[in-house]
């Protein structure tokens, strides 16, 4: 709630508050939101290698509290705020010191390295509560990220309509206050769970781990193979039960790595590694091309709190006399789209599938990814259609001044805002699925971070998309795609362009997919889940649950 109660309407507050224009204030969303998905990086390695995902989200959460009041002193000492402006022109405002800038960009990075602590590290702990070895806390875990999801949205859902409300009908202070307040209340229920939490720990930096695997298979550059994996390195069975860890057998995909398990003569650790640590470099690696290929929807998810958003402020947003729709509370759809179709994802069309296909999660990740994927070209199709269509009015009505409004609902944007909730029920929740089950049991935050850096880089993306369109498109004397005023822009344009985008996006996510393979002991896990959901239920043998036969 608090992230979004913020990044909802952050380009409003950029706009109105502190004068920006429309490229510049877009930019500074997108790269203090990219900023925000990149941090989990470095909380996601403190995690792994010396804190512990418990320690590090506590200390993290600190932050972002502080970051969160700081952001409300920022909006509410006159000092720290810039002077009001009437002018239709925002940029022909007093712009705002260089003090009331740095204590509000201040806060929001302070927010950010809170964020990336907190984000890499909660859905995990939500994870490791379940067993992997007890088939029936196995099973639970193929629906927890739909209902981890569902429940990060419902906050969503409050900060896209009753805190945008708030901070555009009774202030800032407030609207910046309650989420400030809601953050310190969960951080104090999730303290006071602490006894019953199962915690792992730290089992050192997952990048030492991969380096050793990749130095000592280049130092063996000329070594032969052995034809027989049972040749190669491995520590033996118990090891791994003791430590309650998968051994993992050697794979002839990225093949090369396989040397660094070759004995050699040196038992160093950046001279000899075992094959399940060979094995677990490539799980990594292997998921990079994967990644790849959501940096483009992930920048399609930058437009709904920038683009789409000042697209709303040029409607008609009146819901009779007395009311007036905020723009930024469109974007509660995606939320409501995303809560309705997780719900029936889960409760409908896992079941149908799974008779069907006999994978207990009735279709695999990656499918469900795809599914995203050809969402996000009919996301960019329906805005290029709506953004002419809303042009096509403006024009015929002579409304071409700027902030001059159009008269036309800003329901006609509600279709975009519904299909990229819909895409999100597939995209998102495989994606933070996917790196997290993907990822080797000690890397766990790391592959957790894959899916938010993939939001970050983005943002970042969308970034330079925007100033890179908007200067090519303003040269040799032409008006130019995006300008400060919407209605003699053409972002109509700008969206269909991101619909080829998205549509060469998908056509390489299905050739990386086709040659994808999943790893081992996920295959073997689903192989025995197969078994456990073709009975109606557990029954207890011997002290023990076995599978009621059919």
């Amino acid at each position: 709630m608090a992230y979004y109660g913020i990044s909802s309407n952050l380009i409003l507050y950029l706009t109105k508050k502190l004068h920006q224009g429309t490229v510049k204030s877009s930019n500074n969303v997108t790269n203090w939101v990219g900023t925000i998905w990149m941090t989990p990086i470095v909380g996601a390695y403190v995690a792994d290698a010396h804190l512990g995902r418990y320690w590090t989200f506590v200390i993290a959460s600190c932050i972002y509290l502080l970051g969160m009041c700081l952001l409300t002193l920022a909006v509410t000492v006159p000092s720290l705020k810039p002077p009001p402006c009437t002018l239709a022109n925002n940029e022909d405002c007093k712009s705002a010191s260089t003090l009331q800038v740095g204590v509000f960009f201040c806060a929001l990075y302070i927010l950010a390295i809170g964020t990336g602590g907190t984000k890499p590290n909660i859905s995990t702990i939500g994870a490791d509560q379940f067993d992997d070895f007890e088939p029936k806390e196995r099973a639970h875990k193929l629906s927890f990220f739909n209902w981890w999801m569902f429940s990060i949205f419902l906050g969503t859902l409050f900060a896209n309509t009753v805190l945008v409300y708030v901070q555009d009908n009774v202030g800032w202070t407030l609207g910046y206050g309650l989420p400030t307040l809601g953050l310190l209340i969960s951080v104090v229920i999730f303290v006071s769970g602490t006894p019953f939490y199962r915690h792992k720990v730290p089992s050192g930096s997952p990048f030492t781990r991969m380096a050793r695997v990749i130095v000592a298979a280049l130092r063996k550059l000329k070594v032969v193979l052995p034809n027989d994996p049972e040749e190669l390195y491995e520590l033996d069975f118990e090891y791994y039960a003791k430590n309650h860890k998968f051994r993992i057998e050697s794979t002839s995909s990225l093949r090369f790595l396989n040397k660094a398990a070759v004995r050699t003569g040196s038992n160093t650790p950046w001279m000899l590694c075992s094959v399940t640590q060979v094995e677990e470099t490539k799980q990594m690696l292997r998921m990079l091309p994967i990644l790849l290929t959501t940096f483009i929807p992930s920048t399609m998810l930058a437009q709904v709190n920038t683009l789409f958003v000042k697209q709303g402020t040029t409607l008609n947003r009146s819901l009779g006399p007395h009311f007036k729709i905020p723009p930024a509370s469109l974007a509660g759809f995606v939320t409501i789209s995303m809560l309705t179709s997780i719900v029936i994802y889960d409760r409908y069309f896992v079941p149908i599938m799974r008779r069907w296909t006999k994978n207990p999660r009735g279709i695999s990740l990656l499918q469900r990814m795809g599914i995203g994927f050809v969402l996000h070209i009919i996301i960019m199709l329906t805005a290029s259609f709506a953004e002419r269509r809303r042009l096509s009015v403006a024009r015929d009505h002579g409304v071409v001044e700027k902030d001059q409004i159009v008269p036309l609902t800003i329901f006609i944007l509600l279709p975009q805002f519904v299909i990229m909730g819909m895409a999100d029920a597939f995209l998102e929740v495989a994606k933070i699925e996917f790196f997290y089950d993907q990822a080797p049991d000690g890397m766990k935050s790391l592959g957790t971070s894959y899916s938010m850096t993939s939001l970050g880089i983005g943002s970042f993306f969308s970034s330079f998309l925007l100033s890179t369109v908007s200067h090519v498109t303003e040269k040799h004397g032409h008006r130019g795609w995006i300008l400060n005023n919407l209605n003699i822009s053409h972002l109509d344009y700008y969206y269909a362009f991101f619909a080829c985008l998205n549509f060469l996006n998908f056509i390489l996510f299905l050739v990386i997919v086709k040659f994808y393979v999943y790893k081992a002991d996920v295959s073997q896990t689903i192989e025995m889940l197969k078994e456990d959901k073709r009975a109606a239920g557990f029954e207890k043998v011997n002290g023990n649950y076995e599978v009621l036969e059919n």
